[in-house]
């Protein structure tokens, strides 16, 4: 699973997307492509955010739910918390003595 989240949080359109998600939470596709146009001028199309949403799903970082015929997606941060805890530890001191 791990694996997954690198090889998603490698790509710099998925990172942007995460980053827009986290701006704000609950978009539809249609407004994801929209911020992703004006605020920093990706012209990718609609199809490939949603290759890019379809990988960050299947890494557990974006979790979808469908509302009547609109479909959302939320930001999952799990997943990076079990990355930071891998090495991290839940208590890790920032210094030693």
């Amino acid at each position: 699973m791990a694996e997954d989240v690198f090889k998603a949080l490698a790509d710099p359109t998925r990172r942007l997307i995460l980053d827009e998600l986290t701006e704000r939470n609950g978009q539809t596709l249609f407004e994801i492509c929209s911020r992703l146009v004006t605020k920093h001028g990706l012209g990718l199309s609609r199809q490939a955010i949603s290759q890019h949403l379809a990988v960050l799903e299947s890494a557990g970082l974006v979790l979808s739910r469908r509302q009547g015929r609109y479909k959302f997606h939320d930001l999952n941060t799990e997943p990076l918390k079990h990355i930071v805890a891998r090495w991290l530890g839940p208590d890790t001191p920032e210094s030693t003595p």
